[in-house]
């Protein structure tokens, strides 16, 4: 079984207890295909970034479940059958394999220091200058 998450949008025009009956039968989907609810949220309502099907705001709900890979095609399609179910997705919680602190971070590339940076330009600008006293000098 492989960790999913689920993430769906009801239609703000729902009454309290349809939505909680609509989430209610979203999780008897995934426990008919033999799945296991792991974390549910309660339905939020939220103002949408833009309009999905002509809705300015939506019950955002979300749950954790897992599942085996072979039924989440048959989970998707029952999903969205539901009309009320603005959009969904699902997506697969893969664990986040912990980086040792010390390779966090690349090393940054030898850089001169401060000092080798100042004295570098001096050099620089006096060889500049040399050249320009020449060039005056010779004329």
């Amino acid at each position: 079984m492989k960790k999913y998450e689920l993430t769906y949008l009801i239609s703000p025009e729902l009454s309290e207890l349809e939505i909680n009956s609509l989430s209610q039968k979203v999780v008897s989907f995934i426990e008919e295909e033999k799945g296991k609810i792991d974390k549910k949220e309660e339905p939020a309502k939220r103002k949408l970034g833009y309009p999905i099907k002509n809705k300015n705001e939506a019950f955002l709900v979300c749950l954790d479940f897992s599942l085996d890979p072979e039924k989440i095609t048959d989970l998707e399609k029952k999903i969205q059958s539901e009309n009320q179910i603005l959009r969904d997705i699902i997506i697969i919680k893969e664990k986040i394999k912990e980086i040792p602190f010390k390779h966090r971070f690349k090393p940054i590339i030898d850089q001169p220091q401060a000092d080798e940076l100042t004295t570098h330009q001096q050099k620089v600008e006096l060889k500049e200058i040399d050249k320009k006293i020449e060039e005056i000098l010779n004329e």
